[in-house]
């Protein structure tokens, strides 16, 4: 005989965190199956003066309300994300086109760190997109910048400053082993070379998270649910 109580499973929260100075509207195409997964949307806010990634990352580890959830963090998203981790008891941990330590930065952000070239990027510039746009020269360029326009969030120069700074001189060395890392082997931002242990993406470029929203819609319910070998 059948029991009457019937056991409810509670649906899956999975918490998207955007790349640097992205809004989370970057996540607009990504559509899970409602019956098992929950979307929830984290997006970036101005961290306080001289803050460090570790404290940024405990406060916005507050946002996650749900336990045992999933955390995918794209780009300095996947960075903050894997400090977030620490602060949380989640259920999974995903990066996507991002980096997994310190060791898997490209050479020129290595250089950037020791010469402190970071300092000189024009972030001022970014406040006003729509300017940059007239001045473009190329298509590509033009369509990128129209890109940026659209899903930047955080154009503030104190934001930008702070952000670059903390993706070029992050300290973490270890890679966490519980890290599934997502990465698109066109990848023009973090290149493959440099990347160990991912699930490859082929064609993926650095904004794939746009662009091949296909693919993970396909493959991120069986990531997600699948046992970590």
């Amino acid at each position: 005989m059948p029991s009457k109580y019937v056991k409810i499973m509670s649906k899956i929260s999975v918490y998207f965190m955007p790349g640097l100075a992205a809004s989370a509207s970057i996540f607009e195409r990504i559509d899970l199956p409602k019956e098992t997964f929950e979307i929830h949307l984290l997006e970036w806010f101005m961290p306080e003066k001289q803050e460090s990634l570790q404290s940024y990352a405990q406060r916005m580890a507050q946002k996650v309300t749900h336990d045992n959830a999933v955390l995918v963090g794209v780009s300095f998203g996947g960075i903050l994300v894997q400090e977030m981790a620490q602060f949380l008891n989640l259920r999974k941990l995903i990066i996507v086109s991002s980096v997994k330590s310190n060791k898997e930065l490209p050479r020129r952000m290595k250089i950037a760190k020791t010469t402190k070239a970071y300092k000189l990027v024009p972030t001022g510039l970014l406040q006003d997109v729509e300017k940059l746009v007239k001045y473009a020269f190329g298509d590509v360029m033009k369509q990128r910048l129209k890109l940026y326009e659209q899903f930047l969030h955080m154009r503030n120069k104190e934001y930008l400053d702070w952000a670059i700074e903390q993706v070029i001189c992050w300290e973490r060395v270890q890679i966490d082993p519980n890290v599934i890392h997502i990465h698109g082997d066109a990848d023009e931002v973090f290149p493959v070379k440099y990347i160990k242990e991912f699930v490859n993406v082929k064609g993926g470029t650095h904004m794939m998270i746009l662009n091949r929203f296909r693919w993970f819609n396909q493959h991120l319910p069986k990531i997600i649910l699948e046992d970590k070998p």
